[in-house]
Formats: structure tokens, sequence, C-alpha cells
């Protein structure tokens, strides 16, 4: 039997990992036994999934009548809705939160299915570029969770794609929703987040921190997904009152607009209206 001593040289987290070896758990394997328990028919989500950990968008698209349950998602703990917008399909997952959440889910999608998942979460501003609320395209996000290190070895940070970086910053129309692109640092304790470090963060140039982009760019390379994070900063960690606001409908529209470009500027480059 293996036993772990107290040495920092064999912290769990890092050890033992085996990177290129497959998984004896698998999503599609859990899939198929959800879909045997609950009587469900195989079936595929949209093409384009959107992750919104706070959950606004999803009951403002409910609210108003746009979301619709899809029929052959089998998750044991989520229910996706699917919507129309501007004559494009998209799934939509609310208050998956976290890391470990989110990765579990975002695995689920890709093996149902999907090809580019929208993560938008809510983060909290380390370097001021205006009065919150505003949107940051997350280029980096630094690895001060667990469930990156799972899919690659240790490093400071996991990064967005090259090239959806490059299609993203060339192509993003900043008229109803400026965009700035920078660095974040992905947590799975907010309530821990102290002045110190922030100041550390803040002198190596991180704009925000969230708790799902590093995890979900680490799936991403490790399995080759394409993934997009945004962090909607739209508070500085509760320090003055009137934080968190996220604007006009909770921030549904300014979701709406993110999601509508980065959909359009993904599919052209495919070479397809929706697939």
């Amino acid at each position: 039997m293996t036993r772990f001593s107290n040495s920092v040289d064999e912290v769990p987290l890092l050890t033992h990992k085996q990177y290129e070896a497959p998984s004896v758990f698998t999503p599609q394997n859990l899939l198929r036994e959800a879909r045997r328990q609950k009587g469900i028919a195989v079936g595929q989500v949209p093409a384009i999934c959107v992750l919104d950990p706070d959950g606004d968008l999803v009951d403002y698209l409910h609210a108003t009548g746009r979301a619709h349950d899809h029929p052959t998602w089998a998750c044991y703990h989520t229910a996706l809705a699917t919507f129309m917008h501007d004559e494009i399909e998209y799934g939509i997952l609310g208050r998956v939160v976290g890391a470990p959440f989110a990765v579990l889910v975002a695995e689920e999608l890709f093996a149902s299915g999907c090809k580019l998942l929208i993560s938008i979460t809510s983060a909290g501003q380390i370097i001021s570029m205006g009065r919150p609320p505003y949107v940051v395209l997350i280029e980096q996000a630094l690895r001060d969770e667990g469930t990156s290190y799972h899919y690659l070895p240790p490093s400071c940070y996991s990064y967005l794609n090259s090239a959806l970086k490059e299609m993203m910053c060339l192509a993003w129309d900043h008229t109803h929703v400026p965009l700035y692109a920078g660095a974040s640092w992905t947590t799975d304790a907010p309530f821990r987040e102290t002045e110190a470090t922030i100041a550390v963060y803040r002198e190596q140039g991180i704009l925000t921190v969230e708790m799902e982009a590093a995890a979900l760019y680490a799936l991403a390379q490790a399995k080759q997904y394409e993934i997009i994070c945004f962090a909607h900063v739209t508070n500085q960690m509760g320090q003055t009152e009137g934080d968190f606001e996220k604007g006009e409908a909770s921030g549904s529209r300014t979701a709406l607009h993110i999601i509508g470009q980065t959909a359009h500027h993904w599919l052209q480059r495919h070479g397809s209206k929706n697939s």
C-alpha cells in the first residue's frame, strides 16, 4: 500500500497523475447509465453551449419565454436549456460554479456533441480597467485551484487556445460590449482572497479573479476542446456598498452580446452558419 508522508514533495494534488493515461471513469459511461436509469434517449446537445455560473442569463431566458428544456440531456446534476439568438441555437447551463463542477459538466457537454463552450462568470476586480461592470476575455488563468492539475502538469498558468485568442481579439466589435483582454486568477477559495495575495497578483498584472477559467483551459488543452472564458467584472470583492451590480437585466443583455459575437466569429472560422 502506498502511504503518503507529510513531505511537501508528496502533496497528493501534484503526484501520481499519469497525464497520458486514460481515465477509468468516463463521461460517456456516466451518461450512458444516467440515460438508462432515467429512460432518456440518446441525443446531441447544440454545437455551441454556455456556462452561466450566476444563473442570471438562464433565469432571464426562462422569464422571457426563450428557454426550453433539452430532451436528451442526462446529467445527474444539472438541467440543460436551449435557446435561439440571432438564428443560432445554444445550450446553456446555470449555476455551474467552481472549477470541479465546471469541468465535470464541460466533459459531459463535449461527450454529448458540444463543439464550442463559452463561459461567462462574474469576477472580482484586481486591476481596474474602469468602473464595473465590464468584460475581460481571459487569455491566461493562474492555476490557484485543484482541478487543472489533474489534466496538465504543474505550471503557473493555463491558456486560451492561441487561434481562438487571435480570432476574438482581431474580430471583436466594441460597439455594444467593449472587451479587455488579460490574465485572471482562478481560485477555489473566494473567501480567502487576502490583501497581501491580491497585492502580489496585482503586481503580476492580473486583472481579475474568478473560479473556473484555469481548469476549463487545462481541460481544453489536454483534450483539444474549444473553450473561451470571459470574466464579467462586477465587483471589488464586496468592499464597497453597491457591489455586484451587473447592469441591465442583471447583465443578461451584455451576456447575449458576448455569446452572439463569439459564436458568429467561431462559425465564420468554421465556415458554417450553425453546425
